[in-house]
């Protein structure tokens, strides 16, 4: 039997340990973030039964995150679960109002800005940050505990400001940003689809 080119064993060998790697993050977060994660599944069923919505921001990957998860709430995760659609709004995905917002007061208060329009005492604000660090995330933490939001946080590392600035902290045990950022899309997802069972199933 021929011998593999050592590119092709390289690649998987990375393969491997990378999917090895991934795992490993997530049995850290059943180990550290389980209780955690029940709460924040109690908080968001107790403000969707108040007829509150969940509000959603992050950076780039986790950008998309808030927007997945958003679609989650408003859709729904199990298909053969028929349910009223949730409300919840990802602030990342309006292109006038984040370059208006950028262009007019600063990047940094971007979502500060739509959490004062659009959030209201007793709704959620879900802040992603594989840092914790990211001020346009952090301003709109503080603008939503301004306005009596409960707050919650999916962080990573050693939770950076964020932490400090929430009702509840999240925080995926890794200083591998992509790690976290699979992290947090699992925890969503577990969150998700348990308020959805809680409420509907």
């Amino acid at each position: 039997m021929a011998h593999l080119p050592l590119t092709i064993v390289y690649r998987q060998t990375f393969i491997q340990d990378s999917l090895r790697a991934s795992a490993d993050v997530k049995n850290k977060i059943a180990e550290a973030c389980s209780g955690d994660i029940s709460k924040a599944i109690d908080m968001i069923i107790a403000a969707f039964n108040r007829k509150k919505k969940i509000l959603l921001c992050g950076n780039g990957g986790s950008a998309a995150d808030a927007q997945h998860l958003a679609a989650e709430f408003v859709i729904r995760l199990a298909p053969n679960l028929k349910r009223p659609g949730l409300p919840a709004i990802a602030l990342t995905t309006d292109p006038s109002n984040l370059t208006a917002g950028a262009n007019d007061l600063g990047y940094d208060n971007v979502f500060a800005r739509s959490v004062e329009a659009l959030g209201n005492e007793g709704d959620v604000l879900i802040g992603i940050s594989t840092s914790g660090n990211s001020a346009s995330v952090n301003n709109a933490f503080a603008k939503a505990r301004e306005k009596n939001m409960t707050t919650i946080a999916f962080l990573g590392k050693d939770g950076g400001k964020s932490k400090d600035l929430v009702d509840l902290a999240i925080i995926v045990p890794s200083d591998d940003t992509q790690r976290i950022q699979e992290g947090h899309i699992t925890i969503g997802h577990i969150i998700f689809q348990e308020v959805e069972q809680e409420m509907f199933g």
